[in-house]
């Protein structure tokens, strides 16, 4: 049962969100947060109906990462937790959005770069703070912040902990797209429906393709079994047909 404060997982036909729901502490990510937001992307990743998974926050920020007070207690899992679930993120089966609706700091950048969209608005910012405050960042978002940024774009925001805009965030590839604010969720349910009506067997199987490719780490094995299985599927007859009659496709996922 969720508590008040607790991020929150609403589902709507192929699309969930989950929302962080902590503005007054500026959505930070407490050790039981890690554990409701694992729970909520298991249920989704079991939800074969659920092609689409977005990520957002309440109030003016996105996120500030993970409880710096937790980070200091040797008793909590802390950082190697933080990361499990950025992990579990990436490898999410469905696609992933982040709607990043204001500031995103520290660990919440790795959970935006985790994401296979990131739509941002004007007044949002970001920063990592993990060298002021004696914190070695965890592989997995060192390797995200270097596939998707570049390692020199990653050595400036994790060296010198630099502050960046939203216009600095479009240009350096950590936002996608930024649109003004009050159209935001307007946007977000655009591509939302855009990624909803593609075919699902290519769409997710390539979206974990990519994040392979991305990392170095292709599983070919599984690649080619992807790939036989949407050459076979009635889905690409479906495609095809409607491609030649100029009509929408009714993709069933088979």
């Amino acid at each position: 049962m969720q508590t008040n404060g607790e991020p929150h997982l609403c589902i709507e036909k192929s699309v969930a969100t989950i929302t962080l729901k902590r503005p007054e502490l500026a959505n930070r990510l407490s050790p039981g947060d890690l554990q409701v937001m694992r729970e909520h992307i298991n249920s989704v990743n079991a939800m074969a109906h659920v092609l689409v998974l977005r990520f957002t926050g309440t109030g003016k920020y996105f996120c500030s990462g993970y409880d710096i007070g937790a980070l200091a207690n040797a008793d909590e899992a802390g950082a190697p937790a933080f990361g499990e679930l950025i992990d579990l993120i990436e490898a999410a089966r469905p696609v992933t959005i982040a709607a990043v609706n204001g500031g995103v700091y520290g660990g919440a950048t790795d959970l935006c770069l985790a994401c296979d969209f990131r739509v941002g608005v004007p007044h949002c910012d970001m920063f990592m703070p993990a060298a002021r405050l004696g914190l070695h960042f965890y592989r997995g978002g060192l390797e995200r912040y270097v596939s998707r940024l570049g390692v020199d774009t990653a050595k400036r925001l994790f060296l010198t902990a630099a502050r960046l805009d939203a216009g600095e965030m479009l240009r350096v590839g950590f936002l996608n797209e930024v649109v003004a604010a009050d159209t935001l969720a307007q946007r977000v349910e655009e591509l939302s429906a855009t990624l909803a009506g593609m075919a699902p067997i290519a769409l997710l199987g390539m979206k974990q393709a990519l994040n392979q490719i991305a990392r170095g780490a292709l599983d070919v094995a599984a690649l080619e079994r992807d790939i036989a299985r949407a050459g076979a599927s009635a889905d690409l007859r479906e495609g095809a047909a409607a491609w030649r009659e100029k009509r929408p496709a009714a993709f069933t996922g088979r």
